[in-house]
């Protein structure tokens, strides 16, 4: 009989104090190993997510809220951009693919983010990964007319769409029973494959039925003030160049009430517009130096700014994720070494009961080391055995919350990840064991054979 099968049935002597000795070590671990795969699986979402596109453009404000608002859509948005701002960029030699996108809208069943774009949007990577491979959408040939849309992953399971499905979207994101349902219906002509991203929890529709929708097109007045100011000009500089339609609008507005044509570009607005620099076939390096250069020209701007998403989120990760998992990790730690000092209690304390059972066999020929070994191994058993449960318990916590983060943040996490940080919980409890365990086992060590068969 080695060593761990002495400790093993002394443990099971001993198997409400052992088993609640292990459960308190299992807790903390649990903690430890929910906290790592929180922090790695939200990190890397963060540093991924939107790494396809070398430039967010949007309105001037917070760079957070523009990334927040416009990639992960858990954000309103700023403001709005001028559609002229849009065209201007597509004209821009430093840009390959410039694609704009409208949001603010959700869907009416199940309150869904609406993203009004272009079918460009699903021809840029959506994300690439650590080891530089790039996800794509495996489609591109959707929205093809006015009223189409392309759901993600998610809205399709929770409101049981599929291609064919039609819906209605709300105005502003405001409650239905407010009224401010559009009666305008779009088709479902794609389902995306569940990506990880926000994009399986978006619809997405055409921007040209988007603009369509009243209430979605600025008045000629307002829009005419808007774009003045975006661009530091005067409303007669605005009015001349676009005359023509400005006069046949206000014409018909006087005439009947209402325009009734279709939405003028200078009534038209984007919330964000994505974009990729050109030369995709050099570095990432070249990419990035071209991109914040182009960013550091749109600082100087009047009315607009250029981010790269990646950096924006590193950063926020970095200031307060980072921080979080830190001052949690502390915590538990700290946990995982009162459950230690329950371990050295218990075992510590059962050494004035076991005396004569120490005796007994060191009268049967067991040696000292012998002894000291098989405390150790007590230890051992209850710190990794406790460690294992607490790694089942950590994960399964993480698989358990994955779905509540999910309808209450909006945020897809992959609950099966595995962070290598997590290997070295084990060596720590090895070491941990070996601390609680040294004092009880030289107890043993030094028990007087004759002195403990005599008590």
């Amino acid at each position: 009989m080695n060593l761990f099968q002495i400790a093993w049935r002394s443990l099971r002597q001993r198997w409400l104090s052992s088993a609640l000795t292990a459960l308190s070590v299992a807790l903390g671990v649990a903690l430890i190993v929910a906290v790592l795969l929180a922090y790695g699986v939200v990190s890397r979402m963060f540093s991924e997510v939107g790494t396809g596109y070398d430039l967010l453009i949007g309105p001037k404000g917070a760079d957070t809220q523009l990334v927040l608002s416009a990639i992960y859509r858990i954000q309103p948005p700023i403001e709005n951009l001028p559609w002229r701002f849009y065209e201007d960029l597509k004209k821009d030699k430093r840009l390959d693919r410039v694609v704009p996108i409208s949001i603010g809208d959700t869907t009416e069943e199940g309150g869904f983010p609406i993203v009004g774009t272009l079918p460009e949007y699903f021809m840029i990577p959506y994300a690439r990964r650590g080891d530089g491979t790039v996800s794509k959408f495996r489609s591109t040939g959707w929205m093809k007319s006015q009223w189409d849309a392309v759901i993600g992953s998610e809205v399709a399971r929770a409101n049981g769409w599929d291609v064919g499905s039609t819906f209605r979207m709300i105005h502003g994101g405001a409650d239905a029973e407010d009224g401010h349902v559009h009666n305008e219906l779009f088709t479902v002509r794609g389902v995306l494959e569940p990506t990880g991203t926000p994009n399986d929890r978006s619809a997405f529709v055409n921007l040209q039925g988007f603009n369509a929708i009243s209430g979605h097109d600025t008045p000629i007045a307002q829009a005419i003030e808007r774009e003045a100011e975006f661009y530091g000009e005067t409303v007669e500089e605005i009015r001349e160049r676009n005359a023509e339609i400005i006069a046949e609008v206000e014409a018909e507005e006087a005439a009947t009430g209402y325009y009734h044509g279709p939405t003028p570009d200078l009534s038209k607005e984007v919330t964000a517009v994505i974009a990729t620099m050109k030369d995709r076939g050099k570095s990432a390096s070249f990419r990035a130096s071209e991109a914040m250069r182009f960013i550091g020209e749109m600082k100087s701007g009047f009315k607009a700014q250029a981010v790269n998403p990646v950096v924006v989120m590193r950063r926020l990760v970095n200031t307060f994720v980072g921080n979080l998992r830190d001052v949690m990790l502390a915590l538990t730690v700290f946990i995982v070494l009162v459950a230690g000092n329950g371990i050295f209690v218990s075992v510590y304390n059962s050494m004035a009961d076991r005396k004569r059972e120490i005796g007994v066999m060191r009268a049967l020929g067991a040696r000292r080391q012998t002894m000291f070994g098989v405390i150790l191994a007590e230890t051992f058993l209850l710190c990794v055995g406790g460690g294992l449960l607490g790694f089942v318990l950590g994960h399964g916590l993480v698989v358990a919350a994955a779905p509540l983060l999910r309808d209450r943040t909006g945020l897809i996490i992959d609950p099966w990840h595995f962070e290598p940080a997590e290997l070295l919980v084990f060596p720590l409890l090895l070491v941990l064991s070996l601390l609680v365990g040294v004092l009880p086992a030289m107890t043993a060590y030094r028990t007087d054979v004759a002195s403990a068969l005599s008590d």
